[in-house]
C-alpha cells in the first residue's frame, strides 16, 4: 500500500515561466465516497487507474493505489454511462527539492489553479514559491472528486 502525504494551496501568481513540463489530464470517477474514491485517468498518451482511501482528519495524508491501465481501456471506462470527468493541464515546476504540480482547470472549473506538493513525511519542511497563496489542504471543496459535483464556478 502506498501513502500520498500532499500539501495543496491556490496559486496567486505566475509559475509558468518556471515549469519544466505539462501535460493534458482528463479523468472521471468510478466512484466517490468519504472513506473511497477510484478514478481512471488518461495523461497524455497513458492511462491509470488509481485507488484512495479516506483522507486524514487534516486532509494531509491518505491510502493511494496507482496502476497502468491500457489507453483504449481508460477511455472506454470514461465513456460509461453516468462517469463524470473533468479537465485540467498539470504543470511541473520544481522549487527547492520538491516538484511542486500546478493544475489549471477547464470547463466548470475554469479559474481554478490548485498546486500541490508531495512530501516524504508529514512533517517534511519545504520551500514555499512566491506564486502560492492560500493553503486549502483538507477543505474537502477542492478535492476533485468534489469538483465535479460542485464545480468551482458556481461557487459564490
Amino acid at each position: 500500500m502506498g501513502t500520498e502525504i500532499e500539501r495543496k494551496f491556490l496559486v496567486s501568481g505566475d509559475f509558468r515561466s518556471s515549469a519544466t513540463s505539462q501535460h493534458r489530464i482528463v479523468q472521471g470517477y468510478l466512484t466517490t465516497n468519504a472513506d473511497c474514491t477510484v478514478r481512471v485517468r488518461l495523461m497524455d498518451d497513458k492511462a491509470f487507474l488509481t485507488i484512495k482511501g479516506s483522507s486524514s482528519e487534516d486532509g494531509l495524508e491518505r491510502a493511494e493505489w496507482e496502476y497502468p491501465v491500457p489507453v483504449a481501456d481508460a477511455e472506454a471506462m470514461l465513456a460509461l454511462p453516468g462517469i463524470r470527468s473533468l479537465a485540467k493541464v498539470r504543470f511541473k515546476v520544481p522549487v527547492g527539492k520538491h516538484v511542486w504540480e500546478v493544475d489549471v482547470f477547464e470547463g466548470a472549473n475554469a479559474g481554478l489553479i490548485m498546486a500541490e506538493v508531495e512530501l516524504g513525511s508529514r512533517d517534511e519542511g519545504f520551500e514555499r514559491p512566491e506564486w502560492i497563496g492560500r493553503e486549502v489542504t483538507g477543505d474537502a471543496r477542492y478535492y476533485n472528486s468534489q469538483l465535479l459535483t460542485k464545480p468551482y464556478r458556481s461557487w459564490e
